[in-house]
């Protein structure tokens, strides 16, 4: 029984030594590929397809691990697809700890059709969790003592809507910085809260405050309203291909997007998010924050299928806003 216990302390210990943490209670075996048009009733013939781990949270570890920094990866895995996302993540050397479930882990997939360029993305629903895995979720959240813990992906089924909101309190009494990035009802939950970091789209900002669209010059107004409710510190709104704004309760900053040859927008927002959390844990200045943001989410549309971005192109996208 000791040893056991021991053996517990160990995994909690090694656990506390990561300044950032991603949760991902939905994680998806990313599958893409190429096939030369798309006709009804006929067998589409894929090239070789090619595998990566998904899913909002491991998406940002990956991101940050690009950038020379290190998370641990919470997440679900079930299953002979689950088997294969843990050998992806050792692949790609990311920390994680999986919380195994009855469940097959999802998969999604990519398709791109060389004649036109067009991308095909297929997301298939995750997968139920049982009420003892919600529980061991719960449970590896309370035991941790990070620095910032990101929060990124949707629910899966059996979790109720407010499933976010309480691991929001929970992070809120280890002091832990929460940055919370998904949309809908779990967010609006969860600003009930409070956190340090979200980062809507102006269409899901509309919704938080309750109007049907705003314009470019009501952005700052309407993140204010969230952040003197005391929902959220700092507030990140993409604004597509115009870039994007951050707003405190004393500041706002503009930075427009780099024009860049756009090949696919599979984990553009988890890139932006991974940027913007590697650039605090690097106590960087929000004007940097906000910067790498940008260009992790930039570079990542630079490339095809799941690959996110390439350093090299992160970093010249990053020097170029500099000066925006």
């Amino acid at each position: 029984m000791d040893f056991f216990a021991s053996l517990r302390r160990e995994k909690q210990n090694k656990m506390k030594t990561f300044d950032i943490v991603t949760l991902t209670v939905s994680p998806a075996l990313d599958k893409s590929a190429h096939f030369s048009g798309l006709v009804p009733e006929q067998k589409i013939r894929c090239e070789t397809p090619m595998f990566d781990a998904g899913g909002g949270g491991i998406n940002v570890s990956k991101a940050i691990s690009k950038l020379g920094g290190t998370s641990l990866a919470v997440l679900t895995s079930g299953g002979a697809t689950g088997e294969m996302l843990k050998e992806l993540l050792k692949r790609d050397s990311i920390f994680f700890e999986a919380i195994e479930t009855e469940s097959w882990t999802r998969e999604n997939f990519v398709a791109v059709d060389d004649h036109t360029n067009s991308q095909y993305r297929f997301v298939f629903p995750a997968p139920a969790v049982t009420l003892s895995e919600k529980e061991k979720i719960s449970s590896i959240v309370q035991g941790l003592n990070c620095g910032f813990l990101v929060i990124s992906g949707g629910l899966s089924e059996g979790l109720a809507v407010d499933f976010y909101k309480q691991i929001a309190e929970t992070a809120k009494k280890y002091n832990a910085k929460l940055i919370f990035y998904t949309a809908g009802e779990a967010l609006a939950k969860v600003l009930e809260t409070g956190v340090y970091l979200i980062k809507p789209n102006v269409g899901e900002l509309a919704k938080l405050i309750g109007v049907e669209r705003l314009e470019m010059e009501e952005v700052n107004e309407a993140a204010k309203q969230i952040i003197v409710k005391g929902g959220a510190e700092i507030v990140v709104v993409s604004l597509g291909p115009q870039g994007a704004v951050l707003v405190t309760k004393d500041s706002y900053d503009f930075v427009p997007a780099p024009n860049v040859a756009k090949k696919s927008t599979v984990g553009a927002g988890d890139s932006m998010v991974g940027g913007m959390v590697w650039a605090l844990s690097q106590n960087k200045s929000l004007k940097d924050v906000i910067r790498w943001g940008v260009a992790c989410g930039s570079a990542a549309t630079m490339n095809e299928g799941t690959q996110l971005f390439k350093l090299e192109d992160a970093k010249r996208l990053f020097e170029w806003l500099k000066d925006k």
